[in-house]
């Protein structure tokens, strides 16, 4: 009795060999195999974006992204192929990525965010952009939020999804920017007399550009106001001399306008009193 059921099982044994080994063989084969395959499409993909000059942390991102969904999708074909059925498995990892993608639905907007900048690059590190009501020079890219610090040294962390949705403007994009600045004067002062005092400012300032026709130094009247005429300057410099021009031409002005006996006005209101009779 002993004998035949061992003889039973022994028998048993050997049909199930015959009928999954060559299944499991295949299956590991095809593990290893594939396991192998995707990191040399790992690597390749690597090499693609370091020599198109993608951002590093983007690189590392997309080529650990590709890596994990290719070895999701060979342990799932692994899976079927030992006759493990992977229909509702396929489902489950479906309906939890759903519901994982609406609990962090803000989140994957700034990762989509994310992306799309460090992809089209609208600006990089080391510029300086104003968005979302802040200013300041970019120090760091992340893949959810963007990092600026402001000129008083302030750190502002940004969500990518409002920057990559929002309008950002990139301050140093080009290797030149206009300085305009505008300058009242009293009525009674000679508008001639004021442009001829402004454009020698402006030729003598060594930061401000003078050997492109297009880019020349200009003085305008600009307007009429209340209580003084606006003299609107404009003054083209290289990017990274802006702000020094910008903060310098009000004190070298003010110094120029006072030797040149010019009136810098302030606001003014005339009141007029009626007295009625019997009041």
């Amino acid at each position: 009795m002993d004998d035949i059921s061992i003889e039973k099982v022994y028998n048993q044994a050997i049909e199930l060999l015959m009928l999954y080994g060559p299944k499991f063989i295949l299956a590991i084969l095809v593990l290893v195999i594939g396991w192998w395959l995707i990191g040399r499409i790992a690597n390749m993909a690597e090499k693609s974006m370091n020599r198109v000059k993608f951002e590093a942390g983007l690189t590392h991102f997309l080529v650990s992204f590709i890596s994990v969904i290719l070895k999701i999708l060979l342990l799932i074909s692994v899976a079927s192929m030992i006759g493990i059925e992977t229909t509702s498995f396929i489902a489950m990892l479906g309906a939890a990525g759903l519901a994982v993608g609406m609990a962090l639905q803000g989140s994957l907007a700034n990762f989509a965010g994310g992306v799309l900048i460090l992809f089209f690059k609208p600006f990089k590190v080391g510029d300086v952009i104003e968005a979302q009501g802040y200013m300041g020079k970019v120090v760091e890219i992340q893949i959810f939020v963007t990092v600026l610090l402001t000129y008083d040294n302030e750190k502002i962390i940004i969500p990518n999804g409002a920057l990559s949705n929002g309008c950002v403007k990139n301050k140093f994009a080009e290797p030149t920017r206009r300085v305009d600045i505008e300058f009242g004067i009293s009525y009674g002062d000679d508008v001639h007399k004021v442009r001829e005092v402004l454009m020698g400012v402006l030729n003598d300032y060594e930061l401000v550009l003078k050997d492109q026709e297009a880019k020349k130094p200009v003085v305008h009247v600009s307007q009429h106001g209340d209580s003084h005429i606006g003299m609107l300057v404009w003054a083209w410099v290289d990017s990274e001399n802006y702000w020094p021009v910008y903060f310098g031409l009000y004190e070298k002005v003010k110094i120029a306008f006072d030797a040149a006996d010019i009136t810098i006005p302030f606001p003014q209101r005339d009141v007029h009193i009626h007295q009625f009779p019997g009041k």
